[in-house]
């Protein structure tokens, strides 16, 4: 199973793997953006640790961790201000 959200002007690729029965194995990728270069193995996929996961957390923890992975690049945002 495939998502793409998007943050920030970046793209956080998620995928899951089935590994059990309404389990999951998910990674992540962030892609688009100058500072990309700055992540480790360029943009590589991510492995979440601690799964595997339900397909529901599954998607929202690899989003929460991409965004942020995104936010260290760039910084917080400006108080008052979302996405």
């Amino acid at each position: 199973m495939y998502r793409m959200i998007e943050y920030r002007g970046f793209e956080i690729h998620v995928e899951l793997s089935h590994s059990a029965e309404d389990l999951y194995d998910v990674t992540f990728q962030i892609k688009g953006g100058d500072n990309l270069r700055v992540m480790g193995e360029r943009g590589g996929r991510i492995r979440l640790r601690n799964g595997p996961y339900t397909r529901r957390w599954a998607y929202l923890i690899a989003e929460v961790a991409g965004q942020a992975s995104i936010d260290v690049l760039l910084g917080p945002l400006a108080t008052g201000s979302e996405r």
